[in-house]
């Protein structure tokens, strides 16, 4: 089968660009406060609209340099995943919005570039391929729900599925194959 390429132009990761999508976490000047015991030592930033449950976990994932082509693009029904830069490296992530179908619309896809001062929170839905290391391997803590990892070992067909994840490949499906331009 021949793939129709289509090359997508990454653009810096800014609040409003990537609202479609999800928020970006880091600190907000503007929105910081003290806390009861450090006075002005150490100051906070609530991220709202975080959705999970008891279930919850934390990942370090290690991506290393990869193709630039998007295989799988999958989404999240009950909770907004989190990628956090740990070791500070830039990465890429390739996401669409959310929709009704059971693969992400062509036209929708976006590649975005976080430089590694900033993490990501995805809005419910939003479908997305696991981040790209740019330079070097990127740590990347991953927050998500433990049945996320065991609907994932649900490996069947080149896919995965589950009452949280949607994980589809969409080469097959669709026909294209997405590349991150360099």
């Amino acid at each position: 089968m021949t793939l129709q390429q289509i090359t997508l132009e990454p653009v810096a990761a800014n609040e409003d660009n990537f609202a479609p999508f999800g928020k970006l976490i880091r600190p907000d000047e503007s929105a910081g406060r003290g806390t009861k015991f450090y006075d002005d030592a150490v100051a906070v930033w609530d991220i709202p609209g975080m959705v999970t449950d008891e279930e919850a976990t934390i990942s370090v994932a290690r991506t290393y340099i990869r193709p630039l082509s998007v295989i799988w693009m999958e989404r999240h029904f009950k909770h907004t995943q989190v990628f956090m830069p740990v070791n500070g490296q830039a990465f890429h992530l390739v996401v669409a919005p959310p929709n009704e179908k059971n693969v992400p619309d062509v036209d929708a896809v976006r590649a975005f570039t976080f430089d590694g001062n900033a993490g990501v929170m995805l809005d419910l839905g939003t479908w997305h391929e696991f981040p790209f290391a740019i330079e070097r391997e990127a740590d990347i803590a991953v927050f998500l729900r433990r049945e996320t990892n065991a609907n994932l070992e649900a490996f069947e067909n080149g896919e995965a599925i589950g009452g949280d994840l949607e994980k589809r490949n969409i080469q097959t499906r669709l026909g294209v194959e997405f590349i991150v331009a360099v």
